[in-house]
């Protein structure tokens, strides 16, 4: 690593490298830090709880994450000889402070890429070339950046299959960052924020008890890729759509906040197929995944403005319906519909939600309830623990179908038949909603044709839909006919 001779280099005076931690909390496979720790001069690890305007505050499941990844990262660099800096504020005026503060000749970062995050690195890099403070960044998060795969006339994917085919084929042998043996530390210990005070874990109430089924952090990560790759992948394909079952990766969250990154997600994966662990069907099938990711942040960089726009026009005039009952009950997971509010439910307590339901719940929200995505992606945001920026708007976009690759578009999810077809005994539904556990299967998914069956506490929820499906349909049919 070179840093300017203009920054006052010299063997007498190095000068500090200070190395930003960002959506990158881990120690392998981290360009940033392993630049820093080759260049053998004292390491300045600090993480920036980041209020620069414009760039999205995280929602609160995302604040209970972030508090408990900060502490095993800061144990992690605490092995290695080192301790991490807590700052909170500007990102800009923070990182300036820091630097008069050590003496720091270097700044390093991993990239992130929505558009107000890379504005604001722009900026940032550019003040300090102009101060002589060397400054790079690095590619942690991605496979495959998303201005480096392009179709034949230089222009982003829209659709995912093109897309993917592509990105394989432009990766090439794909290595990881060896994990540093230690991280030289400036003599004089640099002032740190204590995480207690940044209120991160919720409080009076705190609704998080039933987030102990996660375990942040890269130990978390890596032992979550374990388990995976030991068992439920060899059935990926066959069950990954069943909610009950415990058949997916659950490395979202993981992977959103970089305690593990793609590069050591693909590698294990292709190594476990290759030695005949698993079957390189559902490998790749489960690497698809990892591809969606990747194309959603694709979209996002080409596409910045899909928080607030949606990416086919045409949907702009799509005739929405404002309905606060309606959409409390969604949050609430009381529309009537098992399948529906046993998703939300699940959310509520765990902070994550099964794929498969994600879909049904996106779905009915948009086309029963004719409620924007927007309010949807805003909800999701705030109480999901994997609320990543591209692959939440990605997603709420391509249910509601004005966004990348949604065909077609117009695909309504029932969901009595989605629960019937992946619920078929309802174990998922009696685990979420428990007042409809003495239901017969026959009727789970439909507890208002029994309603001798329901507890009083059900019936008042089941008695009757907030919405009848078939009337429903018919609307969101004619809306999106009208367009």
């Amino acid at each position: 690593m070179q840093v300017r001779k203009d920054s006052g280099d010299s063997e007498a005076n190095p000068g500090a490298v200070i190395v930003w931690f960002r959506k990158d909390l881990r120690i392998a496979d981290n360009p940033a830090l392993r630049h820093a720790a080759d260049s053998g001069r004292p390491v300045v690890c600090v993480y920036i709880h980041d209020e620069t305007p414009g760039v999205r505050p995280m929602g609160a499941a995302s604040l209970w994450w972030l508090d408990k990844s900060l502490k095993t990262l800061a144990q992690d660099l605490e092995k290695l000889g080192n301790r991490l800096v807590l700052r909170k504020g500007v990102a800009a005026e923070l990182l300036d402070a820091l630097i008069a503060e050590t003496g720091a000749a270097c700044v390093l970062w991993n990239r992130v890429y929505d558009k107000a995050s890379m504005d604001r690195d722009a900026a940032i890099k550019a003040h300090l070339r102009d101060a002589d403070i060397d400054c790079q960044s690095f590619n942690a998060s991605l496979l495959n950046e998303p201005w480096t795969v392009q179709n034949g006339s230089g222009l982003p994917y829209k659709v995912f299959t093109p897309y993917w085919r592509a990105a394989r084929a432009h990766l090439g042998d794909v290595t990881v960052e060896a994990a540093p043996k230690v991280l030289r530390c400036l003599d004089k210990a640099t002032p740190s924020d204590k995480l207690s005070d940044w209120g991160l874990h919720p409080t009076k109430p705190d609704w998080s008890k039933g987030f102990d089924i996660w375990t942040p952090g890269e130990a978390g990560a890596k032992a979550r890729l374990d388990a995976f790759l030991s068992g439920p992948i060899a059935s990926y394909g066959e069950k990954r759509d069943i909610p009950s079952a415990p058949a997916t990766s659950r490395l979202s969250p993981h992977l959103h906040f970089g305690e593990i990154g793609p590069r050591q997600v693909w590698l294990a994966a292709r190594a476990a197929a290759e030695a005949g662990d698993i079957p390189i069907a559902e490998a790749d099938k489960f690497l698809s995944e990892i591809g969606w990711r990747e194309f959603n942040h694709s979209i996002q960089y080409h596409w910045p403005d899909l928080l607030t726009r949606n990416f086919k026009p045409e949907f702009d005039g799509f005739p929405w319906v404002k309905d606060l009952a309606a959409l409390e009950a969604w949050t609430k997971g009381e529309t009537g519909y098992p399948i529906v509010d046993a998703g939300m439910r699940e959310l509520w307590t765990t902070g994550f939600m099964h794929n498969r339901v994600r879909m049904i719940v996106a779905s009915f929200l948009i086309k029963h309830l004719m409620i924007d995505w927007r309010e949807g992606e805003a909800w999701f945001w705030d109480t999901l623990v994997d609320a990543d920026l591209a692959n939440n708007v990605g997603n709420w976009q391509w249910t509601a179908g004005s966004g990348a690759d949604a065909a077609p578009y117009f695909r309504i999810f029932n969901p009595i038949s989605q629960g019937e077809k992946f619920d078929p005994q309802g174990a998922y539904v009696r685990r979420w909603v428990p007042e409809l556990k003495t239901v017969p299967d026959d009727f789970i998914h439909k507890p208002w044709e029994r309603p001798l069956h329901l507890s009083p506490a059900a019936r008042r929820i089941y008695a009757k839909p907030i919405v009848d499906h078939a009337k429903a349909r018919e609307r969101a049919l004619e809306a999106y006919h009208s367009l």
